[in-house]
């Protein structure tokens, strides 16, 4: 869902760990960009993951869906961690949920090595230089949802069962997405798959040829997602628009954060169906360092930049957020996930400070 209306209706569903610690530093982003423009703001805050177990005993409440299914966009901060490892539903299990009601099928996850960026990384920098690709991963479909699944049997004779499946119209709608997207940048697709070995990545991989079939202007590239994973690492540059099924996206692209040196930088967004998109950063919860102030905010704020591309339709406002937060990650300040010692206030008051120099009313 876009929205071109004067005031956005904002739900926010910071969860669990640093999720609420890098929401807020997104907000406050939004709301200083927003300024700049006639668009105004209604944020409504709801519970998810693990601290709504803990307070409605449901990881996805019905009034968090309700909201989130009304608004205009949803923005997500993390959820889940190690206190809830035992329980018998975990947090994940609402994000998945979430996912599945609003209908968003394609998860848009760009990973983009900023100029000056290139020393956060292990590899080298000649190699690094100048990548911008865009990964298009299926999101309601595959392994985290295929039926049946789980674990029967007493030991030692346990089995543990999980389904991969797909439809072929699932395929073909994110493959529509992933051509369309490809025509907007650099005309090149790469599809990943296990067409060696998977029923389901055959089936993948014959969809693509055909849907391709529409978009003759569009270069389109098949790969086996373990050559892949290597030439992601040593040649990264020759990919542009990259899309893949569920569980392989879901590795790929946390794989791909070693090109920028860490997921705390990567944005995402999730949509496709008539509802409103979930905007959320890569990263998790990281409970290790929630409540010390240091989590590194970049990645929802960046998350921000695609939510003002993809819903206020505003490329002017993205571009510019996405200007400051390649400013800050080349000139600092840095959190220590980076080499840095400042802490997430401290960066984004920099993103806010770099971005009054970029956005013009």
């Amino acid at each position: 869902m876009t929205t071109t209306t004067e005031t956005l209706r904002l739900v926010t569903l910071p969860g669990d760990g640093v999720g609420p610690e890098v929401t807020s530093a997104a907000l406050l982003v939004l709301t200083a960009v927003l300024r700049q423009s006639p668009v105004g703001l209604e944020v409504a805050e709801h519970p998810i993951g693990g601290l709504a177990l803990d307070i409605e005993g449901d990881p996805l409440p019905r009034s968090s869906l309700d909201a989130a299914m009304t608004a205009d966009a949803v923005l997500l901060g993390a959820v889940g961690g190690p206190r809830w490892d035992l329980s018998e539903v975990r947090p994940e299990a609402g994000l998945l949920r979430l996912r599945s009601a609003l209908g968003v099928f394609a998860n848009l996850r760009p990973v983009k090595v900023w100029r000056g960026g290139e020393r956060h990384s292990p590899l080298r920098d000649e190699r690094l230089r100048d990548t911008d690709i865009l990964f298009v991963r299926e999101l309601t479909g595959g392994a985290y949802f295929g039926r049946p699944r789980g674990v029967g049997g007493m030991a030692p004779n346990r089995r543990g069962v999980d389904t991969i499946e797909y439809g072929e119209a699932e395929i073909q709608r994110v493959a529509h997405v992933a051509f369309r997207l490809a025509r907007q940048r650099g005309h090149h697709l790469s599809s990943v798959d296990k067409a060696n070995v998977l029923a389901t990545s055959g089936l993948w991989r014959e969809v693509l040829t055909e849907v391709g079939r529409e978009y003759t202007d569009v270069k389109l590239d098949h790969c086996l997602v373990d050559s892949f994973a290597l030439r992601l690492l040593l040649e990264p540059r020759q990919f542009d628009v990259v899309v893949t099924e569920n569980l392989m996206g879901d590795i790929l692209t946390d794989e791909a954060a070693a090109l920028v040196g860490t997921l705390g930088v990567l944005p995402s967004a999730s949509g496709g169906g008539a509802g409103p998109w979930l905007y959320e950063p890569v990263h998790g919860s990281a409970p290790d360092i929630a409540g010390q102030g240091i989590a590194n905010p970049l990645g929802a704020i960046s998350t921000i930049a695609m939510l003002l591309r993809l819903t206020l339709l505003r490329e002017d406002l993205a571009a510019a957020v996405e200007g400051a937060v390649g400013a800050v990650i080349a000139d600092g300040p840095l959190t220590p996930d980076m080499g840095g010692s400042a802490g997430t206030g401290e960066v984004t008051s920099a993103v806010i400070e770099k971005l009054s120099t970029l956005v013009t009313a």
